[in-house]
């Protein structure tokens, strides 16, 4: 399970690597021909490049962070970087959004001439370039997964998207001479950024918050937990996200007092196996006995309440 990890790890960050050389120097493309041709649709699509390069920057470093080993003051090792660079990222594409939306509004105020012929030439091979990166991507990396390369993949497809409608407004300006095209172009892009943004920076804020991971069912959890033989009840459970692709559990769990020390391991490896297959790479169960629980502690009031965790989620 680590190997495919660092396997995974390692093709992640030669992607993000190539990605990077090429919408970075396409951007600096894309920057001159939108002010040559004094188009927003493409100006606003550079400057959501330029953050498409610093988002993937971002990430490579994070990735190379995240291979620093665990230490006495980082127990679990810098695994976290991944998910601060995609919260990073998700702010990023909001306010680049904000920032569309307000020079759009002034284009709308006061349209400019835009040199239709050259916005759509570059448009073009930018939806090429993005085309290309987003293919990479998806063939080298994963960015279904690892949220730190889900959110410079989401920066790309969005990025592609701008120049789809780049390529409309140059067209409606070319054939119908509709100028307000290139700044209707741009909000639509800036919704798209907009949405992109908060989804990433929610991902990552859930995680960073201990959230429950969204591909775990806790109720499933429980009920696997509690099937084992020997185990009475848990409580005190908490399930959330390290970084991407690695969940951790903990729990306390009530078991029966005649099981032995062998016995209790046995059951330890059992319930270690079963919880693989639900996505929880890293668990730590205490045992109590039904004669001796720990009911004075802060955290074992209770039991789990698994019908109240239910409803609130």
């Amino acid at each position: 399970m680590g190997h495919d990890h660092d396997h995974t790890h390692g093709g992640n960050k030669k992607t993000l690597l190539i990605a990077f050389i090429i919408i970075t120097g396409y951007m600096i493309v894309e920057a001159i021909g939108g002010i040559i041709t004094n188009s927003l649709a493409l100006l606003s699509d550079a400057g959501h490049m330029l953050s498409d390069s610093i988002s993937l920057l971002i990430a490579l470093i994070a990735f190379a962070l995240g291979e620093k080993v665990a230490n006495n003051k980082k127990t679990f090792g810098y695994k976290r970087f991944e998910v601060l660079a995609a919260a990073l990222n998700g702010v990023t594409l909001i306010l680049i959004a904000l920032f569309i939306f307000y020079e759009a509004i002034q284009r709308f105020m006061y349209p400019p001439q835009v040199v239709s012929n050259g916005m759509l030439m570059i448009a073009v091979v930018g939806l090429i370039i993005n085309i290309l990166v987003a293919w990479i991507m998806m063939r080298g990396g994963d960015t279904k997964e690892n949220l730190n390369l889900r959110a410079a993949f989401l920066h790309v497809i969005s990025d592609m998207l701008g120049s789809v409608a780049a390529i409309v407004a140059a067209l409606l300006i070319m054939f119908f001479n509709w100028g307000w095209a290139d700044p209707v172009a741009s909000v639509i892009v800036a919704i798209l950024v907009l949405i992109s943004g908060l989804r990433v920076t929610n991902s990552a804020i859930h995680i960073l918050m201990e959230g429950t991971p969204s591909n775990v069912d806790l109720s499933e959890i429980i009920k696997v937990i509690e099937n084992v033989q020997g185990i009475k009840s848990i409580h005190d459970l908490h399930v959330w996200t390290i970084t991407s692709g690695q969940n951790a559990l903990s729990c306390h769990a009530v078991v029966d007092g005649t099981l032995s020390i062998k016995d209790s391991e046995k059951v330890l490896l059992l319930i270690e196996h079963e919880l693989e297959h639900k996505g929880i790479g890293h668990m730590t169960i205490q045992m109590e006995s039904e004669e001796n629980p720990h009911n004075d502690s802060i955290l074992c009031k209770t039991e789990y309440d698994t019908h109240s965790h239910n409803h609130e989620h």
